[in-house]
């Protein structure tokens, strides 16, 4: 079970991240502010950190500098809120192994932690397209197809078609899809699932989709 530190001090971020890390296996830990991140980290008990930038006490900058002059093959996962640039290549430049700008979705940023972690599953090598009866997405192309005839998605009803196809035979709940397609700002208490589960059978056939009561859905 890989140990990773999460440095955030936006609680609801934090908690966010850290319940969905935890229901894939992994263990997380939350720091709240710079000066406790950087001591967690130090120790030596983490596989990974998720540092953000903006933090109290002690910058996400510096707690990087700090990391690369004592941990320095310990990699960090920098979050930022800022979509400039400017900050993401400080952050490389400083020996951040990867980052993500706000907001996000926890699908890409499960997929970022597995690929520097090296796990089993991301040292498997990625499918090209996923299958799931006559549905077939073209993973390098961004495309679908029913059959031969290529259906129109949007970007998000490919991204839950791609999810739920990714789990064939095991079913999802409203929260653990909410959480991977549409990220940790979107309300909770939305029918949007439900929605676009819709779009998908309507495009995809009315049996594309299991409905699990009590559960979720399935694509088998």
């Amino acid at each position: 079970m890989s140990r990773i530190l999460i440095v955030e001090d936006e609680t609801r971020i934090a908690s966010f991240v850290a319940k969905g890390l935890r229901a894939e296996g992994f263990a997380p830990t939350v720091a709240s502010d710079g000066l406790t991140g950087r001591d967690y980290a130090l120790t030596g008990e983490f596989d990974l950190v998720v540092l953000d930038l903006g933090l109290p006490g002690m910058n996400g900058f510096e707690v990087l500098a700090e990391l690369r002059g004592q941990r320095p093959h310990l990699p960090v996962l920098v979050l930022t809120a800022s979509d400039s640039g400017t900050d993401t290549v400080a952050a490389l430049e400083g020996g951040a192994a990867d980052y993500m700008v706000k907001p996000f979705h926890f699908a890409e940023l499960l997929a970022r932690i597995r690929l520097r972690l090296r796990t089993p599953v991301a040292a498997e090598p990625v499918p090209d397209e996923l299958t799931a009866g006559s549905v077939r997405l073209d993973l390098r192309r961004r495309r679908a197809y029913l059959g031969e005839r290529e259906v129109e998605l949007s970007a998000r009803e490919l991204t839950l078609a791609e999810v739920l196809m990714e789990h064939r035979g095991q079913a999802l709940s409203r929260a653990q899809l909410l959480s991977r397609v549409w990220g940790y700002d979107f309300d909770p208490g939305s029918n949007v699932v439900d929605v676009y589960v819709g779009y998908l059978r309507r495009k995809l056939g009315a049996d594309f989709i299991r409905t699990v009561r009590g559960v979720g859905y399935r694509v088998d």
